[in-house]
C-alpha cells in the first residue's frame, strides 16, 4: 500500500526475515529515546539472532504479522501484532509500533495501522485489535482515537519513570 504526503511516498508491506537488522536498528533508536516505551536502554539487549527468531515465530503464526513502512527501499517504521496463546483469547491481538523520529507526523503510523486493520478484517481468526499507550503520549492517543480505537481501561500509575514520576497505561481497542 502506498502512502503519500508532503513530498513523501512510503510503502507498507509485510515484513520479511531479511528486514530483521533494520527493525532491530529502529527498535534500538526508539528505546534509546527513553520516552514512550516500558523498556529502557540498559534492559534492551536483543541481538540480530534474537530478532530473526522472534520474527520467524510471528511470521509463521496465522494470527500474527509484522508490517514495515519504507521510503525508497529504506525501512523507516514497523508494526507488530501478537496474539495470546490462551484459547479464550485467540480472537484478540495486541500491537506495538515504532517509527524513526525523523518520519513521525507524516502519516506513516496511520498507514501502518490502516494496513493492520485491513489485515485483521481479512483474518477470520482476529476479532479485536488492542494496544497499550502511555497517558502522556498525546499524539499517539489522538491518532488511535481518530482511527476508531476506544479506551477500555486505564492502569493507574502503571509505569514508573523515576522515583517520583508515574504515568498511566491506557488500554484501547477496536473490534474488526
Amino acid at each position: 500500500m502506498a502512502v503519500t504526503g508532503d513530498n513523501i511516498k512510503a510503502w507498507v508491506r509485510t515484513g520479511k526475515l531479511e528486514d530483521a537488522q533494520a527493525l532491530l536498528n529502529i527498535q534500538k533508536e526508539v528505546v534509546a529515546e527513553n520516552e514512550y516505551l516500558i523498556t529502557v536502554s540498559k534492559e534492551f539487549g536483543n541481538t540480530l539472532k534474537d530478532q530473526i527468531q522472534w520474527m520467524k515465530r510471528i511470521l509463521e503464526n496465522e494470527r500474527e504479522t509484522i508490517l514495515v513502512a519504507e521510503i525508497e527501499g529504506k525501512i523507516i517504521g514497523w508494526l507488530v501484532i501478537q496474539s495470546p496463546k490462551r484459547k479464550r483469547l485467540l480472537h484478540t491481538g495486541s500491537f506495538g509500533m515504532m517509527i524513526q523520529k525523523d518520519y513521525r507526523g507524516l502519516g506513516i503510523g496511520k498507514a501502518l495501522i490502516n494496513e493492520l486493520l485491513r489485515w485483521a478484517e481479512r483474518n477470520p481468526l482476529i476479532e479485536k485489535v488492542s494496544l497499550g499507550v502511555f497517558s502522556t503520549n498525546i499524539r499517539a492517543i489522538s491518532l488511535y482515537k481518530s482511527m476508531g480505537f476506544v479506551e477500555e481501561g486505564r492502569k493507574i500509575k502503571e509505569i514508573k519513570l523515576n522515583e517520583t514520576e508515574y504515568v498511566d497505561d491506557i488500554l484501547m481497542y477496536k473490534l474488526v
